[in-house]
């Protein structure tokens, strides 16, 4: 396809997350850019331009994942998988860790990702005297789902120099059996004690992982991208860019993990590296305020079921908060927080809140990323200040299990009030949070929006339906509202001026039933007007 000329797309049923026009079946398309969008019957004389056919299939805008660590998920792939259906239990997971250690010899980091406690048979989590009995020689880390907790093995913890008398760090935490020993599990800044010793891929093969991933997003109609950061001070811009010139065409924002930034006096974002009108910029700063819900270290405003005073973990200090600030002010650029419990949603809101709003018009200047339980005067600062928030509908209905324990069902079907943070104003984006997402494909749009809609968990839990939304309003939020919640220019939605950046299903999702969301399948993607994925 020229991309200097006209293609015109038509006989399509297309949506497109535009208020002004939602529904078209025609399109024109000039240098990878939308010129024109409407009916076919209205559309100019297509001329010498290419005519493609969509055959009255259903068309959406691109998906925008506007919270994923793609380098991690990439990476991870390589890693062992703690996942059903290959594992489902903490024998299982011993003997993926048995069958490693005989791969690889000894001496050689063995490393997996993804498990969550109460998806094992045992409904606990691994330890090292568990690992220690299949793997001594070696050292082990295990990385939970939500990727705010490591599980390693006696080797590992004597490598990092921690026994009973390490004090555990600010904002983390050792845990420990009942005399006192380290138990192998590493909570939040505790499991960064680890960082400096782990295996770190080459670029050359960051780069080559990207480039597969890549492909799977294309497959899921997903075009643009946030990378939330790292768990090191590894710069991701370089390893994009050059995938970029392989053919990796996603286009992505770039967030700094500010914890492993912050000490750094040479550490700067330049104009060239902020400028968001190419495929690969530098969006901002990221901060760690809490943990997760499933790990019971979210910083919570009542205490987890089953405690009196287990509240979770408060991550962020004053002086690292400030910090990010000040940087994001100077440079003009995005703060995103992690932030579910309400306690810490209300105090980064509330610390936000009283900023003038420092980025350029049409990019928030802070958002709130997962927002598990905010309270209604957290909701509408948010919306008052133009604070966005960016959520993931994928949790509960991966992870219901784990809610259902630490939480209860009452106070976990009030979880991701996503139709009231709609109705109080707050610009607000749905992403995936892909690695740190309990299900075997965790960058898939398709069941967060079947639970956006349904509001049920992929093990039948009600998780709240008061809160659901129509499937037009859960596809708009995963394309026009993620991309506007992120900043992201020009993308998001099928407009005159827009990149022509579109997913052409092989089911109408708008017109199924809610139920069988999770079954729709990707049968081509466009990005600038050229195709880049195409199902066999």
């Amino acid at each position: 396809m020229n991309m200097t000329e006209k293609t015109f797309f038509v006989n399509g049923k297309i949506f497109t997350a535009n208020t002004e026009m939602p529904c078209a079946d025609a399109m024109a398309v000039e240098n990878g850019r939308i010129c024109w969008i409407g009916r076919k019957e209205d559309m100019m004389n297509p001329g010498s331009g290419a005519v493609i056919d969509l055959k009255g299939r259903r068309v959406i805008p691109g998906f925008v994942d506007a919270h994923m660590h793609p380098v991690m998920l990439a990476d991870f792939q390589k890693k062992i998988t703690i996942m059903p259906p290959e594992i489902t239990s903490i024998e299982e997971l011993k003997e993926a860790v048995r069958r490693r250690r005989r791969l690889q010899g000894p001496g050689q980091w063995i490393e997996g990702w993804g498990y969550d406690e109460e998806g094992f048979a045992e409904k606990r989590s691994p330890n090292r005297y568990d690992l220690d009995e299949v793997c001594s020689d070696a050292p082990v880390s295990l990385m939970r789902t939500c990727a705010h907790i490591r599980c390693v093995n006696s080797m590992a913890l004597s490598m990092a120099g921690i026994d009973k008398n390490t004090p555990d760090p600010p904002g983390g935490e050792i845990e420990r059996d009942e005399n006192g020993e380290p138990t192998g599990v590493l909570k939040e800044n505790a499991r960064n004690l680890l960082t400096p010793l782990l295996t770190v891929e080459s670029e050359e093969n960051k780069v080559e992982n990207l480039l597969e991933l890549g492909k799977l997003l294309t497959s899921q109609g997903i075009t643009a991208i946030c990378d939330m950061g790292n768990l090191d001070n590894t710069d991701n811009i370089p390893i994009y860019r050059a995938a970029a010139r392989k053919g990796f065409c996603q286009k992505v924002g770039v967030y700094y993990m500010w914890d492993y930034f912050a000490d750094d006096a040479d550490f700067d974002l330049t104009n060239e590296e902020l400028n968001r009108n190419q495929q690969i910029f530098a969006a901002g700063l990221k901060l760690i305020g809490d943990g997760s819900i499933s790990g019971r270290t979210a910083w919570m405003d009542r205490p987890y079921q089953g405690s009196t005073d287990e509240y979770g973990i408060s991550v962020c200090s004053d002086a690292l908060m400030e910090a990010a600030i000040a940087f994001c002010k100077e440079h003009h650029c995005q703060l995103s927080m992690h932030a579910m419990g309400g306690r810490t949603i209300r105090r980064m809101v509330d610390r936000a809140a009283v900023e003038e709003p420092w980025t350029p018009a049409g990019i928030p200047y802070v958002r709130v990323e997962h927002v598990t339980d905010p309270s209604m005067d957290s909701i509408k600062k948010a919306a008052a200040h133009g604070i966005s928030f960016v959520t993931q509908p994928i949790f509960m209905y991966a992870e219901s299990a784990s809610y259902r324990k630490n939480l209860g069902v009452e106070w976990m079907r009030r979880c991701y009030p996503v139709k009231t943070l709609l109705e109080e104003g707050v610009a607000t984006g749905f992403s995936a949070d892909a690695p740190a997402t309990f299900w075997a494909v965790p960058s898939d749009p398709f069941p967060g929006l079947k639970q956006a809609v349904t509001r049920v968990a992929s093990d039948g839990t009600d998780c709240g339906k008061e809160q659901a939304v129509d499937i037009r309003t859960a596809v708009t939020l995963y394309t026009k509202g993620a991309a506007e919640a992120a900043g992201f220019p020009d993308i998001g939605m099928l407009a005159p001026g827009y990149h022509a950046d579109f997913a052409v299903l092989d089911r109408d999702i708008l017109e199924i039933p809610a139920d069988d969301i999770d079954q729709v399948r990707v049968a081509e993607t466009y990005v600038d007007g050229k195709c880049v994925y195409q199902r066999d």
